[in-house]
């Protein structure tokens, strides 16, 4: 028996192959130098010939944009730079027509400082049912000058702020970025009224950002091990009181009886950063999210060992609520793979970035072996999500001048830790101009590397390219139905390989070619060496 089994004839959000869009970075159709809803429809037609499934928009409302838009100040509206609801709704159509789902962003822990609920609780009392929509506390101390209890922010300093009456509120982001109590009814009538506000306007799904932080233990007290941990958690300890609390099932399964109660198949998939995956497992049991992103998976080095490992559990852990798995290899708050595999960088690199002061990648090695792992990746069985720009083999921009930084990360920290910034560089489209066809404007919101030029789309329609081989991948998962296919390991060697129904994915982590396996070769990350597969290369072999 395989370790995990063929479902054949599923829903789409099983199997599916998911684009991440970030708009501020895709095309710019005004010439302000900031990607807009109107670039996504120029381009959509580019998406549907790379051959994914759905497209997944990161936040495009109004915000003052301290959190590159994942500080919302209006739920139900499209940020003026970005476009309106009407160019909502026409890139909403054309998807549609072209056969592409879309799924937008929802970011339920917290709002913008600048929302209509904030600004009203800072105008009310403490104690009114304004500031209950947050979590507004007095702080300790003779004074109440200390904040409320020790906990950090994800992107450096205390998660409190107080306000000029003494009051401290909690924020366990930007301090921009006030968190919801989740506790209170009115929050979530308010996100009930959201949802199916946009599954009204016809979306096919949510991601959800930071739904692990949604929920906070009752008194707020003090991360019991915050020296070691800071605002974050070690995996095998008590969970901290601000991550993973049960009262969050609830919300999800209210969520999912809206979504069901739509036709088609409408999905919702969690930034559920939640290890170890049996633990994340209970987060798509039946009734609540449809997928979560496979954070084990993403932040395994690319070893044997590693690889081996992360899938095992992954399939062991989801299948026993049948569940997907989701893979991913990117996303907007980590290093590209490129770059990634380019180097030794591990997870909090990853999301600290790489500064021009740090050791640079050899973005060619790592090229190679990127390419490798998308196509032992797009083998496995599950859905999988893409970000923007992977499949032009785009390296993190890694020397981007401090006046250009826009990671909240980067200021928090006085610099210390750079940020996302080198992952949300601006796509290049056309080789020949400032921002290479991403923008008529003589520069991007972000500047793009030089490197950016020679990699841009239309300098990769040819056979041998990155876009060509993400192209064939995607092309032959769809016909041979890899996304619904079974698993089973064929060897743990330096050749690690595993089936797929008649389909063998095998990769090289030797240090010289090897023979491959009887069978027909349908595709390769690297041209085989008189027959053999070499180092770092992986391939799918039809028996």
């Amino acid at each position: 028996m395989p370790l995990h089994e063929a479902v054949t004839g599923s829903e789409w959000w099983r199997s599916g192959v998911i684009y991440q869009v970030y708009p501020r970075s895709f095309s710019d159709s005004n010439a302000d130098g900031m990607g807009d809803l109107p670039g996504i429809t120029s381009e959509l037609g580019q998406l549907q010939e790379l051959g994914v499934d759905a497209v997944w928009l990161s936040p495009f409302y109004p915000s003052p944009q301290k959190d590159a838009g994942y500080d919302v100040s209006d739920y139900k509206d499209v940020a003026p730079p970005l476009g309106t609801l009407t160019d909502f709704d026409e890139m909403l159509e054309k998807a549609h027509k072209l056969g592409l789902r879309v799924m937008i962003d929802l970011v339920p822990n917290h709002s913008s400082d600048q929302h209509e609920w904030f600004q009203e609780a800072l105008r009310a009392k403490p104690g009114s049912s304004a500031r209950k929509f947050y979590h507004f506390q007095d702080g300790k101390g003779e004074q109440g000058e200390l904040p409320p209890n020790n906990w950090l922010s994800m992107f450096g300093g205390p998660a409190w702020t107080r306000i000029p009456d003494g009051q401290w509120y909690l924020h366990l982001f930007d301090s921009s970025q006030p968190d919801l109590n989740w506790e209170n009814p009115k929050v979530r009538e308010a996100f009930e009224g959201i949802l199916k506000f946009w599954l009204d306007r016809g979306v096919d799904g949510f991601r959800v950002d930071q739904p692990h932080a949604m929920g906070k233990q009752a008194g707020l007290p003090d991360h019991p091990y915050v020296e070691t941990a800071g605002a974050g958690f070690i995996e095998g300890e008590p969970d901290p009181p601000m991550w993973f609390q049960d009262s969050v099932h609830e919300i999800f399964r209210s969520w999912r009886k809206i979504l069901e109660s739509y036709p088609g198949e409408r999905a919702m998939c969690g930034e559920a950063y939640v290890l170890p995956l049996t633990k994340m497992a209970k987060w798509v049991r039946p009734d609540e999210f449809h997928q979560t992103f496979n954070f084990r998976f993403l932040d395994a080095p690319w070893e044997k060992q590693a690889l081996v490992s992360a899938i095992d559990e992954s399939f062991q852990a989801f299948d026993e609520v049948k569940a997907p798995s989701t893979w991913v290899l990117n996303n907007h708050d980590t290093i590209r793979h490129v770059s990634r595999f380019g180097g030794d960088y591990g997870r909090t690199t990853a999301s600290d970035g790489i500064g021009p002061d740090n050791p640079q990648p050899d973005n060619e090695l790592g090229l190679i072996k990127a390419k490798a792992a998308t196509l032992f990746m797009l083998g496995l069985p599950g859905a999988s999500y893409l970000y923007q720009g992977e499949e032009l083999g785009l390296p993190e921009h890694t020397t981007i001048e401090p006046k250009y930084r826009q990671d909240p990360t980067f200021f928090r920290t006085n610099g210390q830790r750079v940020g996302r910034d080198g992952a949300r560089v601006p796509l290049p489209w056309v080789k020949g101009d400032s921002t290479s066809g991403f923008s008529k404007a003589t520069a991007g919101w972000l500047p793009q590397p030089a490197s950016y030029a020679a990699l841009s789309r239309d300098q990769q329609e040819s056979e041998g390219s990155t876009l060509s081989l993400y192209k064939q991948a995607l092309a032959i998962r769809k016909q041979l139905s890899l996304g619904e296919g079974s698993f089973d390991w064929i060897s743990k060697t330096d050749l690690l390989g595993y089936q797929n129904g008649s389909t063998l994915v095998i990769h090289n982590f030797g240090t010289s070619s090897v023979e491959l396996p009887a069978g027909e070769v349908l595709l390769s990350s690297a041209p085989l060496e008189a027959a053999k597969l070499p180092a770092n290369a992986s391939c799918w072999v039809k028996i």
